[in-house]
């Protein structure tokens, strides 16, 4: 189902994720590029207390959401935003070619959906990626989302609901449940907030369909599933459904200062970690010339003190 475009210069997505290896700091945050995954992170590591994992639609890659991700970090400065690129693989629906895609797309209708070869090892990719920043930061699962856009938002329902921990909630845009019959909530999660935004004029994933989605995950056990309908609104998003996707993640994770993640103390790093640190943080400048490990741990001390 088609890349995210929308006229909100989200960018198109240059593909070229997986080969970079850098940050860029912003006012409030600092954007990494890593191993295929776009960060967008509190330029202050300590300020962080959630996490958004924003997942791509098919044919597309993390670029293509950057802008998304970095215009909410500016508003919603405690949050990180991971962006993960699918792998890219052959598309049945689009008469076998290859590209970024979370699982195989056979057709649009109800029996081809069931068809999503791939979806649990990218189901996994997304498990991942949760249960590393859980151990390496100790933020709660409570205190982490899944969103996404068409097939990453399909990913994000059929992941959310099926974790063995609870997360604080899941956005859709214009996405749909996947593999229907293989998919059942785990006990426990039945309350799990879920925003469902869709456009009523969506010609790839119709509005009924969003309706169907809603249908089954509420007769599978959910009950606080939310759909929003955007009017005469096609595969794509607006200005008011992205000011709606901001105002689910204010309420169901704001600021909280005794969630906030726990980092490494600057004086137990290596040299090769304050170094990594430093650029993450956009110190790079305050850092030339110093020599000593004693004065990078002062350095990004400082910083994280504010």
């Amino acid at each position: 189902i088609s890349s995210f475009s929308s006229s909100l210069g989200s960018g198109s997505g240059s593909g070229n994720s997986n080969s970079n290896s850098n940050s860029r700091s912003m006012s409030n945050y600092v954007i990494q590029r890593d191993n295929g995954l776009i960060i967008v992170s509190p330029k202050n590591e300590a300020d962080q207390s959630g996490l958004v994992v924003l997942s791509h639609g098919l044919g597309d890659t993390g670029e293509g959401l950057s802008d998304v991700a970095e215009n909410m970090a500016r508003q919603l400065p405690h949050l990180k935003f991971i962006l993960p690129t699918a792998p890219t693989q052959p598309v049945t629906m689009n008469m076998g070619m290859s590209m970024p895609s979370w699982y195989d797309i056979t057709g649009l209708d109800e029996r081809s959906n069931e068809n999503c070869k791939g979806i649990e090892q990218s189901k996994k990719t997304i498990e991942d990626i949760l249960k590393k920043e859980h151990e390496t930061t100790k933020l709660p699962y409570s205190r982490m989302l899944l969103a996404g856009f068409s097939q990453g938002g399909a990913l994000s329902l059929f992941t959310g609901m099926q974790l063995p921990e609870k997360l604080a909630g899941i956005v859709m845009m214009s996405a749909y449940l996947p593999a229907a019959s293989k998919f059942s909530i785990t006990p426990g999660l039945e309350d799990t907030p879920i925003f469902h935004c869709h456009g009523t004029a969506d010609p790839l994933v119709q509005y009924a369909m969003a309706t169907k989605t809603q249908q089954q995950v509420t007769a599978k056990g959910a009950v606080n599933y939310e759909l929003k309908p955007y009017a005469g609104m096609g595969h794509t998003v607006s200005m008011e459904e992205l000011a709606d996707v901001r105002d689910c993640l204010a309420k169901v994770l704001p600021p909280d200062d005794t969630c906030k993640i726990v980092l490494k103390d600057p004086s137990e790093m290596s040299v090769k970690e304050l170094r990594a640190a430093i650029r993450k943080a956009g110190l790079g400048q305050k850092a030339v010339g110093l020599m000593e490990k004693s004065e990078f741990v002062k350095l990004l001390k400082e910083h994280r003190e504010g």
